[in-house]
């Protein structure tokens, strides 16, 4: 297919910022009228898909909007209806499904979430905080003059300022930002590994129906969408999760099983991950990490499983094997190319060094937001079934190392090989690494989709 009309998507869906800047502001709409002014205020200033061609603009800005937020903006009732059934429930009301309980459950989210209910998510990321609380202050003007929304919470987020650096790690000490998946028709620098595995061993880029609705998918089928198909056409549907993360209980888990593993802290922490700290794939380097293979952009994602079935190399039940398998399962991939998510987000919180205190109550971890065409078929199914549970994987009850929703007597299985010094090793007692603080499921529309809102215009006939 030729490429995609940038300039009618979203730059958030098709591209990475990098900015190490961002504030996620959460609103509520007044009335439908005054409502649909401010987002006609916004409609100019939304940042698209279009390439930079002048450099990094000083800050984006990007919209999105609930089943709620919809709603209160009188879409009709046949293109309310015509969502999707998990966006018109909403992330609260899918908690078990996703095993949002216990200390991950609705009630204990942050007091954002537990109101009436979040209608648009609003994301500027700046290259400096002064772009930041400029563009921020300018939109708080313009839902002042338009009457049409207030905020009701926000989020601050951003790159770790490590060592006087910016820094692509996050609190637990990883480096975080590979293998987002390559879509047809989508210009971004493709790297072998990133879309899906060929016969041949290449890699070619995923239907684009993954992604964007109003394409056909993997399977030549277009995902479920809203009518008219001009509101759906170019947009896509995002999940935002407000992960904590309990910092000193990592450090301290990892300090005391390192001592009792074989290959000592910082290989066991490559066996939790499937990456070693600095990026380096486990399965093209099991046991150090390689500086050289993490710079080349020809391998730091290209890699199979298909060698590796018994996960001597990388484990079974390491994170980025059960988040996307590749080959692991068989049928050369082609079981895991309807799962694929993109991810986005950022930090929040401060980077505190590992040789300094620490505590889980302190206000820190990742802003986890995923893009995909089938909140259903793609994010609920990765999460239902290869992060909250094993048994694909062969692993059981087992769930994801540093994601699952542990009760303290959940293990890790890190697979031994036939060396001796190498023999299997079992993490007992596991603790929540990471709890929810938050989230909802949210459409972000087209820019053309976005002026047929702002003009109350969306006819369903």
């Amino acid at each position: 297919m030729s490429k995609l009309d940038a300039t009618d998507i979203q730059g958030f869906v098709l591209r990475g910022y990098g900015q190490p800047f961002a504030r996620y502001l959460f609103l509520e709409i007044v009335d439908a009228q005054h409502g649909r002014a401010f987002i006609g205020r916004l409609l100019d200033q939304i940042t698209t898909g279009e390439r930079w061609d002048a450099g990094k603009p000083e800050w984006t800005l990007n919209i999105a909007f609930t089943h709620k937020g919809l709603v209160n903006l009188n879409l009709p009732d046949a293109s309310l209806l015509s969502f999707p059934v998990e966006f018109v429930q909403g992330m609260k009301a899918r908690s078990e499904i996703l095993s949002d309980t216990g200390k991950n459950a609705p009630e204990k989210w942050d007091q954002v979430w537990l109101g009436g209910g979040i209608d648009i998510w609003l994301a500027v990321n700046a290259n400096s905080k002064e772009a930041l609380e400029t563009q921020c202050a300018r939109l708080q003007r313009w839902m002042e003059e338009t009457g049409g929304a207030k905020i009701v919470g926000l989020q601050d987020a951003g790159a770790l300022r490590i060592n006087g650096a910016w820094s692509s790690k996050e609190h637990f000490g990883y480096t975080d930002g590979f293998g987002n998946p390559d879509f047809l028709g989508v210009e971004r620098d493709t790297q072998p590994g990133q879309g899906k595995l060929m016969a041949d061993g290449s890699w070619a880029p995923l239907a684009t129906g993954e992604l964007l609705l109003g394409y056909a998918d993997e399977a030549g089928e277009l995902p479920v969408a809203p009518i008219p198909h001009l509101l759906a056409n170019n947009g896509t549907f995002m999940v935002y999760r407000k992960l904590h993360q309990n910092v000193a209980t990592f450090r301290r888990y990892l300090e005391e099983k390192g001592r009792l593993y074989a290959g000592g802290k910082e290989k066991l922490a490559s066996k939790f991950l499937g990456r070693w700290r600095d990026g380096t794939p486990v399965e093209l380097s099991p046991d150090a990490p390689n500086p050289e293979i993490v710079k080349d952009k020809l391998r730091n994602v290209n890699f199979t499983f298909v060698n590796d079935l018994d996960g001597t190399r990388c484990p079974l039940g390491a994170h980025v094997r059960r988040t996307n398998p590749r080959d692991g399962f068989g049928f050369n991939g082609r079981l895991v190319n309807r799962r694929r998510i993109t991810r986005r987000g950022l930090p929040y919180g401060p980077y505190v060094p590992e040789d300094q205190p620490i505590e889980d109550s302190d206000e820190r971890g990742i802003i986890f937001m995923a893009l995909n065409a089938s909140l259903f078929r793609q994010f609920e199914f990765v999460q239902q079934q290869w992060v909250e549970y094993g048994n694909d994987a062969r692993l059981g009850n087992d769930k994801d190392m540093l994601l699952g929703n542990h009760d303290g007597h959940d293990k890790h299985m890190i697979q031994g090989t036939e060396d001796p010094q190498s023999p299997p090793f079992v993490c007992g007692g596991l603790p929540n690494f990471v709890e929810l603080r938050g989230g909802d499921y949210f459409f972000l529309p087209s820019m053309t989709a976005l002026r047929m809102i702002a003009a109350g215009k969306v006819d369903p006939r």
